[in-house]
């Protein structure tokens, strides 16, 4: 017999055991069950069970058979249901005190659960014929109402609830994305929304701020920084850092040191405020407060590879260039992906004539980044520069593919072709780079100094003028004075020579180059007293810059302060540690030194005779092919061909023709 019947019962009661068929079996027990019957088509017959009453007295529902007298079965089970039906009768306040465990049921609806006996038809609320049959339906249905029901799905969180941090995580990452594409309004408009919901939050207000400063809105950025201080109770050293860079930038020295100070008040672990600040008295030239400024950040923070690349290029300004190979060396061991550090490092080897050593340095820099532009660009004009020219081409469209927006790379191969090949080339080149950037100065000075040397002076004196209206007060705005000065003094106009000179030396006065040309200037004209008085107004008035070593002691102390008694314990010979490295080195930084030390000694000999191999092999090409899939064998194709050069703004087809015709009849050197 199926207990569960799925088909609604009009019968309340049913026997739970069946009589066996022997008479004389004792376990005989008709147990009845009263039953509800839910009114849906779907539903289940709902099953109660024996219900105990509060008193001593047995069940009224369990009622043992005595076996003394033998009735008639049927008699007998007729006076048990008779007998059930006025207990449970009798037991009927007693039902809503008890635990009923009920069967949920999906179909009905949750407005009726407690309605069993109510039916709405019509709008109108008539009354269940069915439920008045059973008594039991009203003390249920009261229970019901008590019970709580829980209903997933009904809950809903508050309009004002924050949302959570890794929507700010989000939110950061997508304005990064939009600002790196120059959507500067959509990013904005996202850091204020990550503002106002995190105000308590440095990281907001520090992209804010910087997407703000590339637009050139100092004020703006300003007012960010300022609000982000005052949320965060000036205990963020990321916002006074970028604070202060905000402030020397815009030539706010004063302002900028006491920013800097901030930072490190609010974490003196803070490298980048040490670093920094640092950089800034190096710029007005306080030597002495850099370099405690370094040791603190060194003192403070640990190593730290930009503090050690900055102390490094120090020494070699102060021809200490062993203390500055140590410091290199520090440098590469803190971080061995700093392609800064091994660039800096190469072009001192290369300063001091070491190019086997200087070779192997770049070799580590394009390993430790090899989609790095400076490092591609420094390696070619270095290649370039030892008569290696293919070598250096090379290197040079490599760091053009890798970088097609870098201007300088095709500055640097427009200035190689008109070198080595032909002023068309370059021309081409020139025009291209200034697409790319048209705000690059140092194109705009390289285009006319070609076109001064083809003379072309009408077409240079345009170039000059082209730099100079980007910005009359930079570096290259002065050395572009300068050159437009030569220019003018070649061809006769001496009186526009001075004015060009004396506009160059206000923009920058230390210029040494500067003054000797003027005074050169005024010696050939017959003028040397004039001449005299210039070079006494340049060592008048130029900074010099006197440096002693007794601060390199207490710098290594903190930078290694038990090397030497370690190496005693460990029994460490450094050189023979060099010496045993694979000649086929692995990649940069997986040693502690990252390059031999036989090859960067005291000795500094010349290597000019080297070949580009130098007998470390390193295979670019394979290194290219394994790396970033790239065939060295086809950069022509994007480089070298007038084709892919031609520039945009020349529109009409014979021009166009006549251009590649010409490029292609002129045969390159290469």
């Amino acid at each position: 017999m199926n207990l569960f019947s799925s088909s609604p019962s009009t019968n309340p009661n049913f026997t739970l055991f069946t009589p066996t068929q022997n008479p004389n079996n004792p376990s005989k027990f008709p147990f009845t069950v009263p039953l509800k019957t839910l009114h849906s088509p779907h539903s289940h017959p709902l099953l109660l069970p024996p219900l105990p009453s509060h008193d001593s007295s047995p069940a009224p529902l369990l009622q043992e058979h005595s076996h003394s007298s033998e009735p008639c079965r049927e008699e007998e089970e007729e006076e048990d249901k008779t007998r059930v039906d006025e207990d449970i009768i009798t037991t009927k306040e007693s039902l809503e005190e008890l635990l009923v465990v009920r069967r949920p049921v999906m179909e009905v609806p949750s407005e009726e659960v407690g309605r069993a006996s109510e039916i709405r038809a019509g709008g109108n609320v008539v009354e269940d014929p069915a439920a008045k049959a059973l008594p039991i339906d009203a003390g249920l249905s009261k229970f019901a109402k008590k019970m709580p029901i829980f209903e997933p799905g009904r809950v809903e969180s508050s309009s004002g609830e924050k949302p959570l941090v890794v929507n700010m995580d989000l939110a950061l990452y997508k304005a990064k994305g939009l600002a790196r594409n120059f959507q500067f309004e959509d990013a904005e408009n996202i850091l204020r929304k990550c503002i106002a919901y995190w105000p308590e939050d440095g990281r907001p207000y520090v992209a804010l701020g910087k997407i703000l400063s590339k637009q050139s809105k100092a004020n703006e950025a300003r007012a960010v920084y300022e609000k982000g201080c005052q949320a965060t109770q000036g205990e963020n050293p990321y916002i006074w850092q970028c604070w202060a860079v905000l402030e020397n930038k815009v030539g706010n020295i004063r302002r900028a040191r006491e920013l800097f100070d901030a930072a490190t008040v609010a974490d003196r672990k803070h490298i980048a405020a040490w670093h920094g600040w640092a950089v800034l008295e190096l710029k007005v030239g306080n030597i002495k407060k850099a370099r405690n400024l370094l040791g603190k950040g060194l003192k403070y923070s640990g190593g730290n590879e930009y503090v050690y690349q900055t102390l490094a290029m120090l020494e070699a300004k102060a021809n200490r260039y062993e203390q500055a190979r140590y410091l290199f060396r520090q440098a590469t061991k803190c971080n061995p992906k700093s392609c800064a550090s091994w660039l800096a490092w190469a072009q001192l080897e290369a300063q001091q004539e070491n190019n086997r050593a200087a070779r192997q340095l770049f070799e580590n820099a394009v390993q430790a980044s090899p989609k790095n532009r400076f490092a591609w660009h420094v390696w070619g004009v270095f290649e370039a520069n030892l008569g290696n020219v293919d070598q250096g081409r090379k290197l040079l469209k490599i760091g053009h593919r890798l970088n097609p927006r870098d201007p300088v790379l095709l500055q640097s191969l427009a200035l190689l072709e008109f070198k080595y090949s032909t002023a068309n080339l370059a021309r081409l080149l020139f025009r291209r780079a200034s697409e790319l950037d048209p705000r690059h100065q140092p194109v705009w000075i390289a285009w006319g100094w070609m076109e001064w040397k083809e003379g072309n002076i009408a077409t240079a004196r345009e170039l000059y003028q082209k730099a100079l209206s980007i910005n009359i007060t930079s570096e290259s705005a002065a050395r572009c004075l300068q050159a437009w000065g030569v220019l003018e003094q070649r061809v006769g106009n001496l009186s526009a020579a001075r004015r060009l000179f004396r506009s160059s030396l206000n923009v920058n006065s230390q210029s040494y180059v500067t003054w000797m040309t003027w005074a050169s200037l005024e010696e050939d004209q017959g003028n040397s007293v004039r001449a005299e008085e210039i070079r006494d107004l340049y060592f008048q008035q130029r900074t010099e810059v006197v440096d002693d070593g007794s601060w390199v002691t207490g710098v290594l102390d903190i930078i290694d302060p038990a090397i030497d008694s370690i190496k005693r314990l460990l029994n460490i010979d450094q050189s023979a540690y060099y010496k045993a490295k694979d000649s086929s080195r692995s990649a940069p930084g997986a040693s502690s030194g990252g390059i031999e030390e036989d090859v960067v000694g005291t000795s500094s000999t010349s290597d000019r005779g080297d070949d580009a191999d130098s007998g470390s092999g390193f295979d670019l090409d394979a290194f290219m092919r394994e790396k970033l899939s790239l065939d060295t064998t086809k950069l022509d194709i994007q480089i070298g061909s007038p084709q892919a050069l031609v520039p945009k703004k020349i529109k009409s087809p014979r021009r166009i023709w006549r251009l590649r015709t010409k490029t292609a009849a002129t045969p390159s050197k290469s």
